[in-house]
């Protein structure tokens, strides 16, 4: 118990450490560019303090849960007993011995993307926006499952050993193609919800899950292999996102087209 008290007491002491300089900040802008009085003073330190409550509780938390919880699922699902009762492939990291690893990295990625706070926000504002033609719940769905699709392809690289640049380059090269033919209204929010999704809750959990792979995969160095996945879940959001709203946008243009020729009959 005394140890919990000692490292919550250590996460406090680091995130009022990284708030200070933002609170000197504006402070500074505050008296010395706009030469003004600082506007509600106590609700300016109640908000600091609970601020670096909360940023101090959050790094315990990752310590003592989110990063141990990724990293021991990781090595339990592709410890070599367990692949080879699965597949027989104890030996050699064969990509297709590794399937539960596959589907607990697709399944946290669904999971914790649907729940990221970033991209509520950003689908809710998205939906108000465009006056319910982009909807709050298909947006976030595009962006979990390009999440999901994203890690499963990262776990694959891993497993692999596959140099990472081949996969960065041509999943912007696809992405770059989308861009030239989706519309444009689209194109800032896809990549906004690429952004969103490596944030509080997806980033401890499978950077934990692919420092523990790496670990367990012979011959793969955690240094050089086990990153990589956030670089995976926010490229391909990307991705899905644009694939939704093109194929929301063609199926208008066909409903269209089909109400038009009903008309003229």
């Amino acid at each position: 118990m005394k140890s919990v008290f000692n490292e919550l007491g250590y996460a406090l002491l680091l995130s009022m450490r990284d708030i200070l300089p933002i609170l000197a900040l504006i402070l500074f802008f505050q008296l010395f560019v706009l030469r003004d009085k600082i506007p509600h003073k106590s609700r300016l330190a109640v908000g600091f303090i609970f601020c670096a409550l909360g940023l101090g509780l959050f790094l315990a938390g990752l310590r003592k849960a989110l990063f141990p919880i990724g990293e021991i699922m990781a090595r339990q699902l592709s410890e070599p007993e367990f692949v080879a009762g699965a597949g027989g492939f104890a030996q050699e990291p064969v990509w297709w011995a590794y399937g539960w690893i596959y589907l607990f990295g697709a399944t946290i990625g669904l999971a914790t993307t649907i729940a990221e706070p970033a991209l509520m926000a950003i689908g809710i504002k998205a939906e108000e926006v465009s006056k319910g033609s982009i909807r709050q719940w298909p947006l976030r769905i595009a962006v979990a499952l390009g999440v999901a699709a994203g890690i499963i392809l990262g776990l694959f690289r891993i497993i692999t050993g596959a140099p990472l640049v081949y996969f960065i380059a041509i999943g912007y090269a696809v992405i770059i193609i989308q861009t030239m033919f989706a519309p444009r209204y689209i194109i800032p929010l896809a990549y906004d919800s690429g952004g969103v999704t490596t944030s509080l809750v997806t980033v401890p959990l499978i950077v934990a899950l692919g420092l523990g792979l790496s670990q367990t995969i012979p011959g793969r160095n955690p240094a050089l292999d086990g990153f990589g996945l956030v670089a995976f879940a926010s490229l391909f959001p990307i991705m899905s996102v644009m694939g939704y709203i093109q194929c929301a946008h063609w199926w208008d243009q066909l409903k269209g087209r089909q109400q038009l020729k009903k008309g003229r009959s």
